[in-house]
């Protein structure tokens, strides 16, 4: 599916976004290791929440109802049942990389993959600290999907440093630890999205250079109701869109503000974005509000690197599309992650900014552009990639002209992106 972008003469009313990706997976996951029934609130019905859910069925948890009230009948931490055929956690990295640490503390064999994309992704990171916990866990000589788990009589628990900013390695680790005999310890040098640890209601304290969070093995894990958020991640595009089209005033109700989620909205607002805050309130652990945004002039540099790159790493393709209209530079550095997403995003995003007009260097681990004088007209390659397409479907609102190809993959994480985009054209 191609879509051609209309311009947009203002965005207005109030949004919804969908549930928290991050927190559905940690949800569904949860629940399914839980002794007893969990209840599930607006879990996200995006795909790459729904591998998840596919993947847990095929362990033989049940389910009833909708995503939007979801009840799991959970079965304990070793009542999973061995799958008939091969896991598929389809385009979703999240869910082949949580799921194995949970699939290396049972007794018995299973092999988990995912599509084409998902396949060449690295598993490495998650394949040495399990394989460092005792887990028999095997990939491809290039350390990729399929993974081939076979039982092992026991797990022990280990001592780990980060090599790697990641969430779903840290989360894989701790989810293991709980099959492992003794305290399994994780210390990361930047603090990475925190959702599993606040869901099994663990404390991170911060050491001399260390955030470091611990886990008991055998900790049960209570069945409860999870109330899951609107996703950040999504609500920036929005949050872009509203900045950088005249004559906008949106709301978007209900987002997560968990603050290791939140420095996009800083970056925004560095660069004159006029977002607010409204209603902000603790739910399931989990800050969440209501966010404001007006249209504003953006200006000054766009500088994203370091520490601040695993904060933002899936905002990086709509904030430079911010960038663009700024009327200075944009850089970003220390980035090689997006290389290794569901698409090369650094390939993806210099090859479609320079069809786009824009002169921009590309290096190894990022990419710097000046905001170009004037944005062409040009038909986008999405590279079948959610946050790609989303970017520069965005841009199409203001710049006319905008064609995305492949546009349907915003399925993974947005099912009715396009139906906000297209609708939306006051």
């Amino acid at each position: 599916m191609n879509i051609i972008v209309p311009l947009s003469k203002g965005l207005k009313g109030t949004f919804q976004v969908p549930g928290d990706k991050s927190i559905s997976h940690r949800a569904l996951l949860l629940s399914a290791i839980a002794q007893g029934t969990s209840e599930i609130i607006n879990c996200s019905r995006a795909a790459d929440p729904l591998s998840t859910k596919n993947c847990l069925e095929k362990l033989g948890i049940e389910t009833y109802g909708t995503m939007n009230q979801l009840k799991v009948i959970g079965k304990g931490l070793r009542g999973f049942h061995q799958p008939e055929t091969l896991l598929d956690a389809g385009n979703s990295g999240t869910t082949i990389r949580l799921l194995s640490g949970i699939l290396v503390g049972q007794s018995f064999a299973s092999t988990i993959a995912g599509d084409e994309s998902l396949n060449r992704r690295p598993m490495k990171r998650i394949i040495e600290p399990l394989r460092q916990m005792g887990a028999d866990i095997m990939g491809t000589e290039n350390d990729t999907a399929p993974l081939t788990i076979q039982p092992v009589k026991e797990l022990h628990a280990i001592e780990y440093v980060m090599p790697v900013a990641s969430a779903q390695v840290k989360s894989a680790i701790l989810l293991a630890g709980l099959y492992a005999e003794g305290t399994t310890v994780v210390l990361e040098r930047v603090l990475t999205r925190d959702h599993t640890e606040r869901m099994l209601g663990l404390t991170t304290r911060k050491e001399s250079s260390y955030w470091i969070v611990s886990v008991e093995g055998g900790k049960p894990v209570e069945p409860q109701q999870y109330i899951v958020p609107g996703d950040i991640s999504a609500a920036a595009f929005l949050m872009v869109a509203a900045s950088i089209v005249e004559h906008s005033e949106i709301l978007i109700e209900n987002v997560g503000l968990n603050p290791t989620r939140t420095a996009v909205i800083d970056i925004l607002q560095s660069i004159g974005a006029n977002i607010s805050i409204e209603d902000k309130r603790m739910q399931n652990g989990e800050e969440v509000g209501n966010i404001r945004i007006h249209s504003a002039e953006l200006r000054g540099n766009l500088t994203i690197s370091g520490e601040l790159v695993a904060k933002v790493i899936d905002e990086i393709p709509i904030l430079t599309i911010a960038g663009l209209f700024t009327g200075g530079v944009c850089s970003i550095r220390d980035a090689s992650e997006l290389r290794k997403k569901e698409s090369d995003r650094i390939r993806a995003i210099v090859s479609n900014l320079r069809a786009l007009g824009a002169e921009v260097e590309e290096y190894d681990d990022g990419y710097a552009f000046e905001s170009p004088r004037e944005i062409k007209p040009a038909t986008i390659e999405s590279y079948h990639d959610h946050r790609i397409a989303m970017a520069f479907g965005i841009l199409g609102l203001r710049i006319p002209g905008i064609t995305i190809l492949n546009a349907e993959c915003v399925n993974i994480s947005f099912p009715h992106f396009w139906d906000y985009i297209l609708t939306n054209q006051h």
